[in-house]
């Protein structure tokens, strides 16, 4: 079973199109300054205006402004003030917020870990359709951290991130039909699901269990296999303020 725990965040695309959309309003200009500051790499410019704009509500300078700190991008690392400024735009209702400060919960970084408390988060945000969120969340399911452990429910947040083309999801899916955890044995959904992750991935060893799964199988139902793979489209949720789908885990 994979785990992913560490993401980069990319926050500016979101942030972007919250400015296009008129999100901000008296002092978008003032914010965009201090964002054109931060993709050039002025960080200092930048903190500056992020601060203000953070102090004031602003959740997208709350995002960059944790991850300055999370990284130490211009100012020194610091996860309790990483933690800090995630929980302030978390508290907004926030999807890349809660996403990572989830994250923060469940590796014990600037908070004391808790897996209840990282499950708790990850919940919210995988409930607006953050692919990362949904399947951390699986994660927890899947080994028992913060929840009881539950391989159906495990399942159902793997797909859900599977669906919308997550790599990984889509491996550990591969992995429960092909193990018959969570779900019924089904080695033509195994194989689906491991055929499409090692069409994302150079990982060998994605492509050496969707082969030993093959084997497995019938002509027809190996047949039957490869055209669910070749019809298989992902399935995005629609963008809403506050989404994650910028966010890779």
């Amino acid at each position: 079973m994979e785990r992913r725990r560490t993401v980069p965040l990319c926050v500016p695309a979101m942030a972007l199109l919250l400015l296009m959309t008129g999100a901000f309003s008296a002092s978008a200009q003032t914010y965009e300054e201090a964002l054109a500051a931060y993709q050039r790499g002025d960080y200092a410019t930048a903190y500056h205006g992020l601060r203000i704009h953070a102090a004031q509500g602003n959740a997208s300078a709350q995002i960059y402004l944790g991850f300055m700190y999370v990284t130490g991008t211009g100012i020194p690392q610091d996860h309790a003030e990483a933690a800090k400024w995630f929980h302030q735009a978390a508290n907004q209702g926030n999807a890349i917020a809660q996403f990572n400060l989830g994250l923060m919960y469940d590796k014990g970084e600037g908070v004391p870990q808790d897996h209840a408390e990282a499950v708790k988060w990850y919940r919210k945000a995988a409930d607006q359709g953050d692919a990362s969120a949904q399947f951390n969340l699986g994660l927890m399911y899947d080994k028992g951290q913060g929840v009881p452990q539950d391989h159906a429910e495990a399942v159902k947040w793997y797909r859900k991130a599977a669906d919308q083309g997550d790599a990984i999801a889509q491996f550990n899916l591969g992995l429960m039909y092909r193990k018959g955890q969570g779900v019924p044995q089904d080695f033509v959904q195994a194989y689906l699901w491991l055929n499409l992750s090692a069409s994302r991935r150079s990982d060998k060893r994605v492509q050496e269990l969707r082969d030993e799964v093959a084997a497995r199988l019938t002509p027809a139902d190996l047949a039957l296999a490869q055209r669910l793979a070749r019809e298989w489209r992902p399935k995005t949720d629609p963008w809403t303020p506050g989404a994650a789908a910028a966010i890779s885990k």
